[in-house]
């Protein structure tokens, strides 16, 4: 927790000790910031919207700032209900019930203001008093709502809970209602709090209780907050410290070494599909392992990580584990005002605000990392370094429209019926943030043993629920850390390949063989881009035997890519392409490639932070042979270790057939070819043109010696490369 240098009561002692006795806390002592959002009224704070716009609060003044800890003076809270979501009714007919309550006085609600920026809320509650009616004039409420009407309060809760926001009964702790899709906005110069757009869902133990335990997770009404703020402490940072002094580093890694500690809430904000496409969000927390504070400066400044956020889905096959596919992607968050909490249990040394302390962590719920204004194109960010330029602004948000009109624009864009639960029966699905740091990348460069930025990526596995938006999701076992989420691929064979160490990022192929069914053997492949700026251009899959072999149900899958938008950082502001990658087959091998960056510098390259699948089946049973993976922007190709076809068919051609076999539809190959390199066993450099990528603000650095990656079901965290 910050040290205090500077308490400033606002409410006599005795008030405090009153809010504490009164009101139900969460049970760790220790504030853990959990899936909190942040959208301000376009009207009141545009400050609290976008910190580039907060003009002296963030720009002139970095390293110093004011951060306050505020709770509930007084406030208003309505509820409105369809009861028909209670008895299972399918009258098209609504049954509205408004319930309208005053907030308890002092509520110990608390929230974190940073510079007049809303930096989130923190656990706690604030009870609700029914205001101006008798309560017994909702009797047609259920019973056991009924019943705790006047002790019903708002809980705001940590983010092990994966639910940010309940409606609980207060002396019981009978949990009625999840809240997903709310919006807080603060307005700083009111000092006023309001929470919109909160849809209610039914919980588990409020389903059961009322005989229909196949309810839980419906929606069942929206929930509205108001309230006036209060200080209760003032601290003083300077330089992202407390003013009485630097606390010793807690913890354990030289360096900076930022991880995603957990994510906390998946959440589809607001309503709406844009192209048959919605638009989710992901909570994130973020913990520094390291013994360096890190830099976490807010824009126009740019030290600060950039959050992109995924999800993925394993299907296929007869257990759904056949393959593993990226079904969405967003652009990405950038952070700013970092807290100092210790969700992750480092032992956090205190520092907050423009810097991460060593040990502490930052969450940044759904909301916030789903807030629309926040999240800049991935196309100005070297994965690697960490470094994007300032001008142009890399967060421009001009010429393009945000929600209502466009629920989906730069959050994790997802086609709705791949979420669909009739169509993806028995799915698995995953959801992956990874911290992009500049800290991280500038402290590699003069500390070469030092280089933390290959274990930033973490995920967990999440349940969806619906088969048309709006979609809700429910976590399921704990966050994996350090790991990207292609390692949650079931009995499949993961290997790591990097290019050029010390100088550019990771990659990973991954590859499962099943079968056979009914003499036919499946080969499914994918590739994950974790952090290689150079990006990925080609994918060979080399014949472990000669003569050649037949395949079948050539196919290939990627995820959604955003359409252009004004100053988006493509060329052209064009965006990137989605044609899918072009399938040549010879006698030694068989050769998936999109255009190279010659061609066309918005080609469907695997870029940072996705993942792409090539598969096939074949009478020939698999042996050990080498993918060789040639890249988009400069560097010789690499090989890693995968399995192929390994015998020869009855008959010496290829045979692509336009349809894979997947529960949803994936993009088939075009009979027209780009230019396509010629590929020989032994891996032959690609065209390697001088780059001069808008995308890249630094030069990439050229490919060093051409490593095999050792294969490895599930590869320890990436050493620290030597000097």
């Amino acid at each position: 927790m910050l040290k205090k240098t500077l308490i400033v009561l606002t409410l006599p002692l005795l008030s405090v000790l009153a809010i504490g006795v009164t009101t139900r806390l969460p049970a760790s002592s220790e504030p853990r910031e959990g899936g909190w959002s942040v959208v301000s009224s376009q009207a009141a704070s545009q400050m609290a919207r976008s910190p580039e716009r907060a003009g002296s609060a963030v720009a002139t003044a970095p390293g110093t700032g004011t951060l306050q800890k505020m709770i509930v003076e007084s406030g208003s809270v309505t509820i409105d209900l369809d009861l028909n979501g209670f008895n299972g009714s399918t009258s098209l007919v609504a049954r509205p019930a408004t319930l309208q309550f005053v907030v308890g006085a002092n509520s110990f609600f608390p929230i974190l203001v940073f510079n007049d920026l809303l930096r989130g809320p923190e656990p706690g509650s604030t009870t609700l008093i029914p205001a101006g009616v008798n309560t017994s004039g909702y009797s047609n409420l259920p019973a056991a709502l009924g019943a705790s009407l006047k002790q019903l309060l708002i809980e705001k809760l940590t983010s092990d809970r994966g639910v940010d926001l309940a409606v609980c009964d207060g002396n019981t702790g009978f949990t009625f209602f999840n809240v997903e899709g709310h919006q807080y906005n603060y307005d700083a110069k009111a000092r006023s709090l309001s929470i919109t757009n909160g849809r209610l869902l039914v919980s588990k133990e409020f389903a059961n209780a009322l005989g229909r335990p196949s309810d839980a997770g419906a929606i069942v009404g929206k929930i509205s907050v108001g309230a006036a703020m209060q200080p209760i402490e003032i601290d003083r940072l300077v330089n992202g410290k407390p003013q009485s002094g630097v606390i010793p580093a807690v913890g354990t890694v030289p360096g900076p070494d930022v991880i995603v500690g957990d994510l906390i809430d998946l959440v589809q904000l607001d309503n709406g599909a844009v192209n048959g496409q919605v638009g989710i969000s992901l909570g994130t927390d973020a913990c520094n392992k390291g013994t360096e504070n890190v830099e976490w400066l807010a824009l126009p400044d740019n030290r600060h990580p950039f959050i992109p956020q995924n999800l993925y889905r394993m299907s296929g096959g007869n257990d759904n584990t056949e393959r593993f596919e990226q079904i969405g992607q967003s652009w990405g968050k950038h952070a700013f005002a970092a807290a100092s909490s210790n969700t992750c249990g480092f032992g956090c040394n205190g520092v907050g605000g423009d810097h991460l302390g060593s040990g502490c962590s930052d969450a940044y719920g759904a909301g916030l990392n789903g807030a629309q204004d926040l999240i800049g194109s991935r196309a100005w960010v070297n994965p690697f370094t960490g470094f994007f330029a300032q001008n142009p602004n890399p967060n421009d948000h001009s010429g393009h429209v945000h929600a209502p009109a466009d629920p989906t624009a730069h959050r994790i864009l997802v086609d709705v019926n791949d979420l669909n639960t009739s169509l993806n029966v028995g799915a698995t699905y995953f959801a992956e943030a990874e911290y992009i740091v500049p800290h991280e990348g500038t402290w590699c460069q003069s500390h070469p043993t030092e280089c933390n930025m290959y274990n930033n990526a973490s995920y967990r596995q999440c349940s969806v629920i619906g088969i048309n938006q709006p979609f809700s999701f429910n976590f399921v076992g704990n966050t994996v850390r350090e790991q990207p989420a292609i390692m949650a691929w079931t009995g499949a064979i993961v290997n790591e390949g990097e290019p050029d160490p010390g100088n550019d990022g990771i990659f990973f192929v991954g590859y499962k063989v099943t079968g056979p069914n009914a003499g036919v053997y499946h080969y499914e492949y994918a590739i994950y881009n974790q952090n290689l700026d150079r990006a990925i251009q080609s994918f060979e899959v080399v014949y472990p035997l000669f003569p050649p072999i037949v395949l079948n149900n050539v196919g290939f899958h990627a995820p959604p890519q955003h359409p252009g938008f004004a100053n988006d950082g493509t060329q052209g502001d064009a965006g990137y392409s989605s044609d899918p990658w072009i399938f040549t087959t010879s006698f030694t091998s068989a050769t998936w490639n999109c255009q190279t960056f010659a061609e066309n510098q918005n080609a469907n390259a695997i870029r940072f932070g996705t993942l792409y699948n090539f598969r096939f089946d074949s009478t020939a049973p698999p042996a050990e042979t080498t993918a060789n993976i040639g890249f988009f922007k400069t560097g010789s190709p690499i090989s890693v270790k995968v399995q192929a076809p390994a015998q020869s068919d009855a008959t010496p051609t290829a045979t692509p057939s336009a349809t894979p076999p997947t529960p949803t539809p994936t993009v088939t190959p075009t009979a027209t070819p780009t230019l396509t390199p010629t590929v020989t066993p032994t891996a032959t450099p690609t065209i390697t043109p001088t780059p001069t990528p808008p995308v890249t603000p630094t030069a990439t650095p050229t490919a060093t010696a051409t490593p095999r990656a050792v294969p490895r079901a599930r590869p320890t965290p990436h050493p620290r490369p030597t000097p």
